[in-house]
């Protein structure tokens, strides 16, 4: 990562200096992440998938774009692996409830997981955790890769080794509910052994990234996600909220606004395609809920 790049990308995070890996300094910067760069398919939506070349999501990220596990995880792998971390890059595969047998059989490779080594010193010694920020709605902390239930506030996570060297993650009721990985790195490819799944994902009419605009935001306390023009709030202490949009001006102000999403790579063209692109796709989903 070139120095204009990780200074940069440091500036979106909010953090002046990292300093030495630590556990202290890997929870803040995904705390960080999570809540300053969000989980979005907004050029995928507009016909213009960005690579997913983790030097390029890093700089689009310090330009104040989001993007989704491919380009949110890669970038933060290599963040971490130029600040000291021993990051390794895993195949992983994200599954609704309904498919929890398919889940426990295998790895579809449509996620790209990390877990991370932070060296200590005895008696605690190195420590080995779960890190996504590319699920959206994932834990807003990283996670200790050992088997068990984990909370975060109001969150209720797990972790359990499967059969087959991988791991499978619950996080019940989420967009991500469950995803596996395998315990083997992915191997020296880096993004490019990604790319295939990434090329399906970001153009294929089946993709649920390509049917339907997205944007997601985790903080501390809750969940801010924003499906077609319903926005919605996911607080299990304040209680959750959900609204929709009445237009464009009110559309992008909260894309900004809540999400953190800078606009000024959209043309008043571009803005307008959107739009007129999330409406349909809400009017069609509107009246399938109603019929």
């Amino acid at each position: 990562m070139t120095s204009d790049i990780y200074a940069a990308y440091l500036r979106r995070l909010g953090i002046e200096e990292p300093g030495a890996p630590s556990v202290e300094g890997l929870f803040a910067l995904q705390r960080a992440h999570l809540e300053r760069v969000p989980y979005e398919n907004l050029d995928i939506q507009l016909g213009r998938a960005p690579g997913i070349d983790p030097e390029l999501s890093a700089r689009r990220f310090a330009a104040g774009r989001g993007g989704y596990c491919f380009h949110l995880n890669g970038a933060l792998a290599l963040l971490l692996d130029h600040l000291g971390y021993e990051v390794t890059r895993h195949v992983g595969g994200v599954y609704k409830e309904s498919q929890s047998e398919e889940a426990l059989r295998g790895v579809s490779g449509d996620h790209l997981a990390l877990t991370v080594r932070v060296p200590g010193a005895a008696p605690a010694g190195d420590r080995v955790f779960y890190v996504d920020a590319g699920l959206g709605d994932g834990p807003h902390e990283p996670l200790p890769l050992r088997e068990g239930p984990y909370r975060q506030g109001a969150f209720a996570y797990s972790l359990e080794r499967l059969p087959d060297a991988r791991w499978l993650y619950r996080h019940p009721g989420s967009s991500a509910p469950l995803v596996t990985f395998r315990a083997e790195p992915a191997g020296t490819a880096g993004a490019a052994g990604f790319e295939a799944e990434h090329v399906r994902l970001s153009t294929s009419a089946d993709s649920g990234f390509v049917r339907t605009f997205a944007a997601l935001r985790r903080d501390a306390d809750g969940i801010d996600a924003l499906r077609g023009r319903v926005l919605s709030r996911v607080d299990p202490v304040k209680g959750n909220t959900e609204r929709v949009l009445d237009g464009p001006e009110e559309f992008y102000a909260v894309l900004e606004g809540v999400f953190g999403r800078a606009l000024d790579d959209l043309t008043p063209t571009d803005r307008t395609a959107l739009w007129t692109r999330v409406d349909r796709a809400h009017e069609n989903w509107a009246a399938r809920r109603a019929g």
